[in-house]
């Protein structure tokens, strides 16, 4: 079961307008806006803040697609990561780096930096249980980081587990666009 998406000769005004917008933030019209097509104004909420996300800001925006991958990795979302392997290849990260995020592998990977783990640690604690990040963890961010970047970091993971929820719950499906190709990332998707 799904939600119907909202194709655009059945949308109206508003919700065309908001089509127009997100088409050309993104490039093509995502089925996840299509969703976002019964309720325009929620859309536009969405779509700023995850235009927000994913550009340089306090942390660059490399940093934040490894923490988008293994957040939605985690919550087996499909959509969300054959998008993103893709937005991370564009951005210059390898595949192989990409692919050192299944599982713990990255902890022990010469891919990333101690910046990184920390970081990807902070995402898998953050899915396990946000109530009881360990000290150990806090005092490697505060060594590594600012707090602004921390905060940031933070909204990012939790904004794509949301997200990743989001489009499963209501059965968002790929773009042919993104079909096809072999993910780099395995994904247990059971759509």
């Amino acid at each position: 079961m799904s939600v119907s998406y909202v194709e655009r000769e059945q949308a109206d005004d508003l919700t065309n307008e908001f089509y127009n917008d997100s088409e050309g933030r993104f490039e093509m019209l995502l089925n996840i806006f299509k969703v976002f097509g019964h309720t325009p104004k929620l859309g536009r909420i969405f779509t700023d803040s995850v235009m927000e996300m994913l550009q340089d800001g306090e942390l660059e925006w490399k940093t934040k697609e490894l923490l988008i991958l293994k957040a939605t990795l985690r919550n087996q979302c499909q959509y969300c990561v054959v998008q993103h392997e893709a937005v991370s290849q564009r951005l210059g990260i390898s595949a192989e780096k990409i692919a050192a995020l299944e599982g713990d592998a990255y902890q022990k990977s010469d891919l990333f930096t101690e910046k990184e783990r920390a970081l990807l640690d902070l995402t898998v604690q953050i899915g396990v249980d946000a109530n009881r990040i360990p000290k150990s963890l806090w005092d490697r961010l505060d060594a590594e980081f600012t707090q602004p970047q921390i905060v940031e970091a933070v909204y990012v993971i939790t904004q794509y587990i949301a997200i990743s929820k989001f489009g499963d719950a209501l059965g968002v499906e790929l773009e042919p666009v993104f079909l096809g190709g072999e993910p780099i990332l395995h994904v247990d998707h059971h759509g």
